[in-house]
């Protein structure tokens, strides 16, 4: 199926990260004949999310049953592990203890061992000489042992996802960043921070960080703004200290694990993420600050209903950020060894976070379909994990706007 005459491509996909490349490499290996474009800002692929984060691969035991999350998690953790090692990609199925430190934690933590049964997910309790079997320096009153957790190297299975891709006849054009979009009843034209104009049938937005205002462009309204959280990471300078993956247990009223540690495929400890307001869309930095970037999240309205349901949770985040010897005490809670020395700053991530207009956080990934077009509205962690089965969905509901 070639594109019709006076188009560029039957399908643009906006956005070079892990999901907008899965999608891409699903539609050529879907429909061989659709001519499909990927348009990325950036002058190569995964700058944003897909590269900035601890390289985990999830299990899905966070996730609701019958969550878009737990059902593309599920599937896409053993996918990426089959994908990592047919294409030679640096990755290990290395488990991880979530650690409950106080007895009031117990019952979240048994609940989360209740679901990854449910899951199907392999999964032992453990009391605290068995915590410190799997890694000495640990502390805690009880945990959870996931067999199936694993980490990669995102940014290079992306960057295996566009080679593959382009192999079989897409096009990923790098600087075209997305500036307008004319919708017509016949498709899309966008035009690009090159100057050029790209008709395609059919646009799918993975735009991450800015897919909200893709979405307002193409003259949808998304119901939701990305209001942008930096998560900032340390490393280990004794990395012997962790044998592998140790994660708090989470608050439930936060679709954030909390600050933990993971041993990465290149052997080094990451240590975070917190979760911060960034100034920035991608702010990296507290010193990257954009004025218009700031006004469009304090002019939604959930925002100021969030930070009014959250500051308490916010200010400790924050204080977190600024001050390193917090930042350290928060690591002990787990890993009583370290030291205030034992942590060195590294590169900082930023999280997509979709805010609905009622202050609520979109706990699920949130893909939406308007007319010629679909957007991927809200897939931070996991979609890493999940992107294989998320770009088939989206491929699908792509080829679909075609007809």
């Amino acid at each position: 199926m070639a594109a019709r005459a006076g188009f560029d491509c039957d399908v643009l996909v906006i956005g070079g990260g892990i999901v907008g490349l899965s999608t891409a490499y699903a539609l050529t290996r879907a429909a061989p004949g659709v001519r499909v474009t990927v348009a990325e800002k950036e002058a190569a692929p995964a700058l944003h999310q897909t590269g900035r984060n601890s390289g985990v691969i999830h299990s899905g035991i966070y996730y609701a049953p019958g969550s878009l999350k737990a059902r593309y998690a599920l599937s896409g953790s053993a996918e990426m592990v089959r994908f990592c090692a047919e294409h030679g990609i640096a990755h290990g199925v290395t488990g991880k203890l979530i650690v409950a430190k106080h007895q009031s934690e117990l019952p979240r933590l048994h609940a989360l061992a209740a679901r990854g049964r449910a899951h199907g997910i392999p999964v032992r309790e453990l009391g605290p000489a068995q915590i410190r079997e799997h890694e000495p320096e640990a502390r805690g009153v009880a945990a959870v042992h996931v067999a199936t957790t694993g980490v990669c190297d995102f940014g290079a299975v992306a960057g295996q996802l566009a080679r593959s891709a382009e192999a079989a006849g897409a096009a990923v054009r790098y600087g075209a960043g997305v500036v307008a979009v004319d919708r017509r009843s016949w498709g899309v034209a966008v035009r690009t921070a090159l100057g050029e104009v790209i008709r395609a049938r059919a646009l799918v937005n993975c735009a991450g960080l800015q897919c909200d205002r893709v979405a307002r462009l193409t003259g949808d309204d998304p119901g939701m703004r990305i209001v942008p959280f930096r998560g900032e990471y340390y490393e280990l300078t004794r990395p012997d200290l962790v044998r592998g993956l140790v994660y708090p247990v989470p608050d439930p009223a936060f679709p954030f694990l909390g600050v933990h540690l993971t041993r990465g495929v290149d052997g080094g400890v990451h240590v975070g993420p917190n979760a911060v307001p960034a100034l920035a869309r991608e702010g990296y930095g507290w010193g990257v600050v954009r004025p218009g970037e700031v006004a469009s999240t304090l002019a939604w309205p959930g925002a100021w209903r969030m930070a009014s349901r959250h500051w308490r949770y916010g200010a400790g985040e924050m204080y977190r950020s600024v001050a390193k010897r917090a930042f350290a005490k928060e690591v002990r809670r787990l890993l009583p060894a370290v030291r205030d020395d034992d942590l060195r700053a590294t590169a900082a991530g930023v999280r997509a976070q979709a805010v609905l207009r009622d202050g609520s956080l979109a706990d699920d990934f949130l893909i939406r379909r308007g007319r010629r077009a679909v957007h991927v509205l809200n897939a931070p962690s996991p979609a890493a994990t999940a992107s294989l089965p998320i770009g088939r969905a989206v491929a699908r509901w792509a080829l679909e706007a075609l007809d």
